[in-house]
């Protein structure tokens, strides 16, 4: 390796391998063979052509977004929900980080895209809202980022090549080609390896998808899956099986929704496309709720399942179902009378829900785990198994740890109280017990009343003409809904 060589790269190389390499030269030239300069040299000159894409500078001094081809791609992430607030950016300040925003951050520090452009400047489209404690484990984004497949102009992408050099080891795959270096193919950049390098642990990027300029990460979707988990403690399954079945199909579910009234919706019917109830394998006494639809309203899986709680506590009959969906008369069997007003209850709490997939035609996407077809070859984020595997056994020891407790507890003579029977009360009228009777919402949060009283004798809410024409002429007419801010516009897809 000559001094000429070696000045020639000091022109890339970072100060510390850039002694390395001198030092190199000073001390061992002399006993080095012929191969071994060869490979040496080309070692580093294709170190040399690949400068880091986190630099602050290119070969212009100042790096330039628009100086680099964009494309249009499709990422499909999970995210633990208790950790932020709800996955929709915020422009007001909120106690928990939102997905969105952690999201945004990681791509525009990879220099993936233009952060002075924000997400409109990048087309950013969700599939659906989750709101604050709500999981994800396939939630999709689609979006236009930054591409090593076409350059723009004639300055290569800034890429990190893998080499046998730890330190040389940068954020991406492939190299670009450059006067140092032979011509030969660029792979597409590393996009679920820089970014999981970037995210917390608790966000994954599992895959990545081209699409073409068409494709909505909300509209495309043909189906939305959630799933709801939780104990059969107290609960009847074949009863919540019976009032889960008559979900299936297209119904009005203004009665099983919150009225968000700054959208001014007036049509709820949803199709619900499978509605079932299965234990959880390998969990006994685990069951869940897999809910599949091809869009939902605002809350509207978890009002169904408090709904379903109610039913399985045997303080419903698996029919309130079809009282609450006949919201116009004869809409649903049963002859009931007609419900367009919403009874008061609680919803189900957010922590056991997650949307589990978002789908779509295979036409419209190809999911890819690496920056080629395959599996990921070599990378920085080749881990996503092994994070995801620590929080699983981090939140196995929280499991162990509280049963180890309740064993305590009952060691020192503490006991559960009654949940408060309806035993020999009929169905549909109010009644009490001398203990109170436990209303269960999910995740173990129960509440304690005095006196049950049924749904269809609860005082209800206004209808949805009502409630529409209440925000129109309140805070409707004072301000236009933020387009960008906390108050998302999406009335057609996963809303939770």
């Amino acid at each position: 390796m000559s001094l000429g060589t070696l000045s020639r790269t000091s022109l890339y190389l970072p100060s510390h391998l850039l002694a390395k390499a001198r030092k190199m030269v000073a001390s061992n030239y002399e006993t080095w063979t012929k191969e071994d300069l060869i490979r040496r040299i080309t070692h580093l000159e294709k170190s040399a052509s690949s400068p880091n894409w986190l630099s602050n500078d290119n070969n212009n001094g100042a790096f330039r977004f628009s100086a680099y081809s964009t494309r249009k791609i499709a990422l499909k992430f999970c995210y633990s929900g208790w950790e932020y607030n709800g996955l929709a950016y915020q422009n007001k300040p909120t106690p928990l980080p939102t997905v969105e925003g952690v999201l945004f951050s990681a791509l525009a520090k990879a220099r993936m895209i233009d952060e002075e452009k924000g997400f409109e400047g990048c087309g950013w489209e969700k599939c659906g809202r989750t709101d604050s404690g709500v999981s994800a484990a396939g939630q999709v984004i689609s979006l236009y980022v930054r591409t090593a497949l076409v350059e723009k102009q004639d300055e290569p992408a800034p890429i990190d090549s893998p080499t046998d050099d730890d330190d040389m080891v940068g954020l991406f795959d492939g190299a670009a080609n450059t006067s140092l270096s032979a011509p030969k193919s660029v792979q597409e950049h590393d996009y679920i390896g820089v970014l999981n390098r970037l995210l917390p642990p608790t966000i994954r990027v599992l895959a990545w998808s081209p699409v073409e300029p068409t494709f909505s990460a909300r509209h495309s979707c043909a189906y939305r899956y959630y799933k709801y988990f939780f104990s059969s403690l107290n609960l009847d399954i074949s009863l919540m099986r019976q009032a889960a079945a008559y979900l299936i199909g297209l119904h009005d579910f203004r009665n099983l929704c919150k009225i968000d009234a700054q959208k001014q919706l007036t049509a709820f019917n949803r199709r619900i496309l499978s509605a079932d109830i299965v234990e959880v394998e390998d969990e006994k006494g685990m069951y869940v709720l897999n809910l599949i639809g091809s869009a939902f309203l605002y809350h509207q899986v978890r009002c169904i399942m408090a709904v379903l709680l109610m039913v399985g506590r045997d303080l419903e009959s698996p029919d309130v179902v079809l009282q609450m969906l006949n919201v116009t008369e004869g809409a649903e069997p049963g002859g009931f009378d007609a419900l367009d007003q919403k009874p008061e209850y609680q919803m189900a709490d957010g922590l056991p829900l997650v949307l589990w997939e978002c789908g779509y035609n295979d036409s419209d996407v190809t999911w890819h785990t690496g920056p080629v077809e395959g599996e990921v070859q070599r990378g920085q984020g080749r881990n996503v198994h092994q994070h995801l595997q620590e929080i699983h056994e981090r939140s196995r020891i929280f499991t162990v740890l509280n049963k180890h407790f309740l064993s305590k507890a009952e060691e020192m003579r503490h006991t559960s109280r009654d949940v408060g029977l309806r035993r020999d009360n009929p169905l549909g009228v109010k009644w009490s017990v001398s203990d109170g009777i436990d209303i269960l919402y999910g995740g173990g949060a129960t509440r304690r009343v005095a006196q049950y009283v049924p749904l269809m004798l609860r005082r209800r809410n206004d209808n949805v003409e009502a409630i529409n024409e209440r925000w129109r002429t309140g805070k409707g007419k004072k301000r236009e809904v933020r387009k960008n801010g906390e108050e998302d516009d999406d009335d057609g897809g996963g809303d939770e």
